[in-house]
């Protein structure tokens, strides 16, 4: 029997080698099959991890740029406010008018009729109607006139320039009411894309070191660690240290205190040019304003869409050429006036990104769609209802309320300068700016943020991972090869693109929101 059964194992051994050879295959295959689902899972949670990780530092990034906005604002509506001082000609115009009323009392008192003081009163009827609304609307009180007759403050008075008559002090409130607003509507969405492209930068450039310090070697063993303070150091390498991200946000200081005197001045001369034949006293329609503000933007910002994309001319509102930077490191109070100051390569890279990206015809693009949302609001908005008395449109359909056409609406020009200096104080507000607030619901402003944060990820891994003869992209260990991925990909946009494509991939993304 036993004889038996060794005969038959003998028979049979290779078929029983083929099985077990089949079973033991089958087994490693298993194995494999559910190593590499375990770690395909395993890669998909840290993908999920760190797309969530981003997306959350990105969306952070955005909230901090408007606080950053509504904090520095403040700075550039005071340069503004004080190079068109609207209110110091309402009151010369309301001390003109108390003069004129004494002068006609006096007369009246010795004439033998009262027909002239009457035809007086009905001239300037609707002047003091206006200058009513000036005072009622741009926060004068009436007292500020008789405290600057009385006191004879010299801030108030200023006896050694020349007279202005009334026509010409008339003028003067219309030119610098109309550009006193339409000068903060442009600082506010030139600071508005500044601050994104400056947060955002740091922010990409922040998350990546933290990236690249977790791929990288920890070296935390016993020894004498040397401070490297070259380029080949990550953090440096990206700008991740306080004393660059300081210099680069202070560059913001040439916005707020010559970029913003410079637009301002452009804006005077194009108002001027359109609103100059324009009388106060004359009625203006709805349409007619909206007709002449886009003719002050033509003149500002170009004619068609070619030429806002050619002429890429807010560089120079935005930051100061090479020679003047360490001017402004100093009167920011980056550094002392003896101090020889240089951009250090990290900040060097920083600006000349942010210089590429100012000059990138996305960035006229998305400065439009701002100015626009903007403009609409102060005219057919603001304007319509307070100077025009066009009823607002109701929330509720289901709400009566009159027809009237906007295109027909007629108001004195005059009656409309006083909505405009009170909303340019609105628009350089730093609390509650709704400007700011209609700004940032332009699509493209939070796809152009996601670009800037997200298109030069792969460009910037490359060389500092790479380049020292560590690990690279492709042989990044297991628990950070998530987080690399999502860093490439980016809030919005995919890995390998350039910004021309990222952008249109970006506005995709958003599209697919709404």
């Amino acid at each position: 029997m036993i004889q038996a059964t060794r005969n038959w194992f003998r028979r049979n051994r290779t078929n029983f080698a083929v099985g077990a050879g089949v079973l033991g295959a089958g087994y490693l295959a298993g194995q494999y099959v559910l190593g590499k689902i375990t770690e395909t899972r395993q890669r998909m949670s840290d993908d999920r991890i760190a797309r969530e990780n981003l997306r959350r530092r990105f969306e952070q990034n955005q909230e901090d740029c408007t606080f950053t906005v509504l904090a520095i604002l403040p700075t550039a509506t005071e340069n503004i406010l004080e190079a068109l001082p609207v209110e110091q000609t309402v009151i010369e115009l309301q001390q003109k008018k108390v003069d004129r009323s004494t002068k006609s009392v006096v007369a009246s008192e010795g004439a033998s009729s009262d027909l002239p003081s009457i035809a007086q009163s009905v001239t300037d009827d609707g002047d003091n109607k206006s200058l009513k609304s000036f005072q009622s609307e741009s926060f004068i009180h009436a007292s500020q006139v008789a405290d600057s007759s009385a006191s004879g403050d010299p801030t108030l008075q200023t006896p050694q320039a020349p007279k202005r008559t009334k026509i010409q002090l008339w003028n003067d409130m219309k030119i610098s009411s109309i550009a006193r607003a339409f000068t903060l509507i442009y600082t506010l969405a030139l600071l508005s894309l500044l601050t994104r492209i400056q947060l955002n930068l740091l922010g990409r450039r922040n998350y990546l070191a933290s990236v690249v310090s977790l791929a990288s070697p920890s070296h935390q063993g016993p020894g004498i660690n040397l401070e490297n303070n070259d380029d080949d150091n990550f953090e440096h390498a990206y700008g991740n240290d306080f004393d660059t991200n300081r210099k680069y946000l202070s560059f913001s200081w040439w916005l707020l205190h010559k970029g913003c005197k410079d637009i301002m001045e452009k804006v005077v001369a194009a108002v001027t040019e359109v609103f100059g034949a324009e009388n106060v006293r004359d009625d203006i329609t709805l349409e007619r304003l909206s007709h002449l503000t886009v003719s002050v933007r033509k003149k500002i910002e170009g004619a068609t869409d070619a030429d806002r994309k050619q002429q890429q001319k807010w560089l120079s509102y935005l930051l100061p050429p090479p020679t003047q930077e360490g001017f402004v490191l100093r009167e920011s109070g980056m550094s002392s006036s003896e101090e020889l100051t240089s951009t250090s390569p990290p900040l060097r890279r920083l600006l000349d990104e942010t210089s590429d990206l100012i000059s990138s015809p996305h960035f006229s693009h998305v400065l439009t769609l701002l100015l626009d949302s903007a403009f609409s609001l102060l005219i057919e908005s603001k304007l319509s209802t307070l100077a025009f008395k066009v009823p607002p449109v109701s929330p509720s359909p289901a709400r009566i309320q009159e027809i009237v056409d906007p295109a027909s609406a007629k108001a004195k020009l005059a009656i409309c300068l006083p909505v405009f200096a009170k909303e340019g104080k609105r628009i350089g507000s730093g609390d509650e700016n709704e400007y700011l607030a209609g700004m940032e619901q332009v699509r493209e402003l939070e796809a152009f943020a996601a670009v800037v944060y997200s298109s030069n990820f792969e460009f910037e891994v490359a060389e500092p991972i790479g380049g020292d003869g560590g690990e690279t992209a492709g042989n990044t260990r297991p628990s950070t090869a998530g987080t690399m991925t999502a860093m490439r990909e980016g809030p919005a946009v995919g890995a390998g693109i350039s910004f021309e494509s990222a952008w249109g991939k970006a506005l995709n993304k958003e599209d697919g929101k709404s």
